[in-house]
This record gives structure tokens, sequence and C-alpha cells, in this order.
């Protein structure tokens, strides 16, 4: 009971009607739900709810017992941050330079296959998205929307310019903050295929259209044991069962999108039937080696950066003898070497290594801006995402990829905010300690050589 001495009155009418605003009722269920995800765990329950088990399992899943996808995503929640006290930080700025090219965030959109199988709108969605937003936007080999018309989708989005942002006249250094508006930017990741002559014809139409960066993937020899999709046979097309045919009820929506919209053509692919993996084995070629690369590089002006990167070793020789202009280290989302290495934990020993005027990007794993920032800190001068995205396109087409951008730049802006800094380039190591829950058993026969050596 209140004590005695307080003053009692009847219920004011007016006073009750100030406290009780109702919340005007969102008719547009796709604006509803979007705006309901707050993170892109939110955005993944969504997506999950709304993809047949087939399409949606084939995005989120990784090969084998998924060990190389669980550690990825352990590593950016086991860090870490130490924030600077009395650091005001009023005024951001998120943007960056890679590649000597702008980015008004510090990540892109990672090339993922068989995307309209996700939702129809595929790589048009996150290509518009990603021009809207002012970062790159990545096609796949296996993209199922071709290299012009993902150029024309980026031509329609128009370039952002952010406030204030002064004209940059001479070339920016790598990392520096970019300036001035931010165009749409394209690149291709390249397989080599059993026929030489298909990725070549690629690499050459890629560059026609005014991609600027070719992104030459080697973590792919053959494919990873992915076994939700053989445990769903889930084939290309997909093929209905009893089992798709149950699961697709309560989603009609999928099936009506995917019935009534242009059939699924591939960049590279002539012909389908089977399962990811037997379509991967069928089209890749095993014995890609360096000579490859040096073919590619001939065939390609523009940036020449390496995928799939995943030992110290391999970084320094792509750098010292092979002269590419970056790496990314990445095991492929956990979708090839199951047990593989851990790009995050990766990454600063790869930037002791290389220095720092060389690109290092990396990818797998990454599902909040702040895994972002960490990567920033510790030595990285670009990421990319890939789960995040599709989870965005199931979740609500070009609108879910907008609010998946639009949840990554929130949680940026916010780490970087409370951890006192106002751009990326003053991200540093201190400002992140990589808290470690596996630590190896012996060194590595590598470091053991090294250790001699010295």
């Amino acid at each position: 009971m209140a004590p005695r001495n307080v003053q009692r009155q009847l219920p004011n009418p007016a006073e009750i009607l100030e406290l009780m605003s109702f919340k005007k009722p969102e008719l547009d269920g796709t604006k509803r739900r979007l705006e309901g995800a707050l993170t892109i765990s939110d955005l993944r329950a969504i997506a999950k709810r709304r993809t047949p088990k087939a399409a949606f399992d084939y995005t989120d899943g990784a090969a084998e017992g998924e060990l190389s996808l669980a550690r990825a995503r352990q590593a950016f929640e086991d860090v870490e941050f130490h924030p600077g006290i009395l650091a005001p930080a009023p005024e951001l700025d998120t943007s960056t330079t890679v590649l000597d090219g702008p980015s008004a965030l510090p990540f892109g959109i990672a090339p993922t296959g068989f995307t309209r199988l996700m939702q129809t709108e595929g790589e048009i969605a996150g290509a518009g998205a990603a021009a809207a937003a002012g970062i790159p936007f990545t096609l796949s080999t296996l993209g199922t929307t071709s290299i012009e018309d993902v150029k024309h989708a980026t031509l329609r989005s128009p370039a952002l310019t952010p406030a204030g942002a002064a004209r940059r006249l001479e070339p920016p250094r790598a990392g520096a903050p970019a300036q001035g508006p931010f165009p749409a930017r394209n690149w291709f990741q390249l397989y080599v295929m059993r026929d030489r002559e298909i990725s070549y014809g690629l690499t050459r139409r890629a560059a026609e259209a005014g991609f600027d960066t070719l992104m030459f993937t080697v973590d792919t020899p053959v494919a990873g044991a992915r076994l939700r999709d053989k445990r769903n046979g889930f084939s290309i097309p997909p093929q209905l069962t009893l089992g798709t045919i149950l699961n697709a009820i309560p989603r009609p929506w999928w099936w009506i999108d995917f019935l009534t919209t242009p059939k699924l053509e591939f960049a590279s692919l002539s012909t389908t039937g089977g399962t990811v993996g037997e379509l991967l084995d069928a089209a890749m070629d095993p014995t890609i080696g360096y000579d490859d690369l040096e073919v590619i590089r001939g065939i390609w002006p523009g940036k020449l950066v390496v995928k799939g990167v995943q030992t110290v070793e391999d970084a320094v020789r792509l750098k010292d003898t092979h002269g590419v202009d970056g790496v990314v280290l990445s095991n492929h989302g956990g979708r090839q070497l199951d047990r593989a290495p851990i790009p995050f934990h990766l990454l600063p020993q790869v930037r002791a290594a290389v220095g720092e005027d060389f690109t290092v990007m990396v990818d797998t794993g990454i599902m909040n801006g702040a895994d972002i920032v960490a990567s920033v800190a510790l030595g990285a001068d670009f990421t990319l995402i890939g789960r995040a995205y599709l989870y965005g396109l199931m979740a609500g087409g070009r609108r879910g990829v907008d609010r998946t951008i639009a949840i990554l730049r929130s949680e940026i802006e916010r780490t970087m905010r409370l951890l006192g800094v106002s751009t990326l380039a003053e991200l540093e190591p201190r400002h992140v300690t990589q808290l470690t829950r596996m630590v190896p058993v012996a060194p590595t026969l590598s470091a053991a050589a090294d250790a001699t050596a010295r």
C-alpha cells in the first residue's frame, strides 16, 4: 500500500488517454516483419519460416559436421573489446577505400550461387541494395543472373553521396576513408571450370561490363560434403517429392514466385540436373594451379584477388611471387573442408606477414556489425557477408537485403561510438582481444621450422 500521506484522486480520463497511444497497425506484411527484425538472427528466423526447407538449408548449412562454420561464428563471439573513455565521436565516417575504389561501409556482398532459388529477386535485389548503400556486390560464377543484368541493376540504383564529403583530388591510399560519391561497384567471382574457355569467356564478359575486381576462387577443387542437401534431396532444378510438397503447403508464396517468374539461368552451367555437389564436381577442375592464375591475370585488366586463402604461407606467396592485388581469408563459409582454419583467427598473422600495403579481406561467420569492426581493428581492409545477405533476401526480397545492410550499419556505428573512434582508420589491435577456446596441442610444422631457423 502507498504511504498515507500520498494524495489520491479519481483518475482523469484525459490523462489516461495521453498515456494510452495506440500504434497504427502496419498493413504491409513484409514491412511489418522487417521492421521487427533487429538482428541478422531475427532475419534468419523469418527466412526459415518463409522458405522451403531444402532451399533454406542449402543457405544455412555447411559441410559435414558444420564445425568450421560453428567455430568461425564462435570466434567472433569470443571477442573482448577495449573501449576508450572520454573520446567523443559525434560524427562518424564508416567509409573506406578498398582496391582503389570507395565503399560507404567496410563490407560488401559476397558471391553466392543459385541465389534465385533462395528468393526469386536473387542477385538483382542484392546488386540493387548494394549500389544504393554504396558498397560492392560480388556476382558468383554460379549466379542465377547474368553479368550484364547485374550491371544494369546497379546502374538503376542512384549513387550514394555522403553529406559534406569533399572531392578527393589525389589517389586514395589503401584503407583510407573514401570521400565523395560512392558509385556502384561490381566484382566477379571466378571458378576455373574443366572447360577453361567457359572461365575465360566469363572473365572477358565481366571486364567488358565494367566489373572492377575479379575474385579467383581456390578452395573448391571438388565440392564439400554438404549433408543437409543430400538428406533433403536438394537438386537443381528443385524436384517435387512428397516431402517437398508437404513442406511447401505452409509456404505457397515461395512456389508461386518460383513458378511464375523467369526460368533459372546460370552464368556458366549449360546443363543442370542433380545435387549441388554433383553439379560442382562435374564443372570444377581439381587440377587447377598457379599456371591458371597466371592465365587469368593475363586476361583480366582490373584488380585480381585470390579468395579462399587459409594459410599465412599462401598469402605471402601470392603477394611476393604472383603479384595479386589482395587475398580473401575464407574457408568458403564452412562449406568445403570441415575443420578448416578460422579466417578471423588467421587475420592478425596474415596482416603481420604481408605488411600494410596489401589488401586483406575476410569472410565466414559474420553475423553482426561488431564482427566487422573487430576484423578491421585486427587488420582487415574489408569484409564480405554471404549468409547474412541471403537471410535478408529470403525474409523480404530487395527490402530484406536493405534491412540486412541497415542492421549491420547500425551495429557498426554503435560499436565505433562505444569504442570511442570516429573513423575506421582509428581502429587498432589494441581495441580487440581474441579470447581463445582452442589452443594447438603442438606447433605446426611451419612454426616449428621457423623456430629452428631462428
